[in-house]
């Protein structure tokens, strides 16, 4: 790994820890010819994976856009740094255990609305506003009773 200081292409792994839950690698480094310290990030890719998009087009699968329609969905809402690579990760594996090489974008939307589900009911409400394509207020009404019946009834049995 080149050192971002002095550019030398060699650089000595001092320590390396998993972060993210174990689907990450922190490295802390040290460039051989200046000492500077800095830490490097080695991360999963899906790799080779084609989005089939609603109007038939294929693109590769792009990890930017899952993050930012999540960040769009999330916004103003209180989660962590932490939390939030946790949530792409499992998005990522649940993608990854369809074990194919194309994968539509509803079924990538289907898997990302299942785990926000979970995560945050409204950023669940905001992705799916805009995944379903609400037409009206009925129909936005129905899928907001759907989530609070479960929930509701998730209480009565607490109770």
């Amino acid at each position: 790994m080149r050192c971002p200081v002095c550019l030398a292409p060699d650089s000595k792994v001092n320590d390396s820890r998993l972060v993210e839950d174990g689907f990450a690698i922190r490295r802390r480094r040290e460039c051989q010819r200046c000492n500077y310290r800095f830490s490097t990030y080695e991360n999963t890719e899906i790799l080779n994976l084609a989005v089939i998009k609603r109007d038939g087009r294929k693109e590769a699968y792009q990890r930017e856009k899952l993050e930012s329609g999540l960040k769009k969905s999330l916004e103003k809402r209180p989660y962590t740094l932490d939390q939030f690579k946790k949530l792409i990760n499992q998005i990522e594996r649940d993608l990854q255990k369809k074990q194919r090489d194309e994968i539509t974008s509803q079924e990538i939307g289907e898997v990302i609305m299942k785990r926000l589900k979970n995560f945050d009911k409204v950023a669940f409400i905001r992705f799916a506003s805009v995944y379903r394509s609400f037409d009206d207020v009925q129909t936005f009404q129905r899928e907001l009773q759907q989530l609070l019946g479960k929930r509701s009834a998730k209480t009565k049995l607490k109770k």
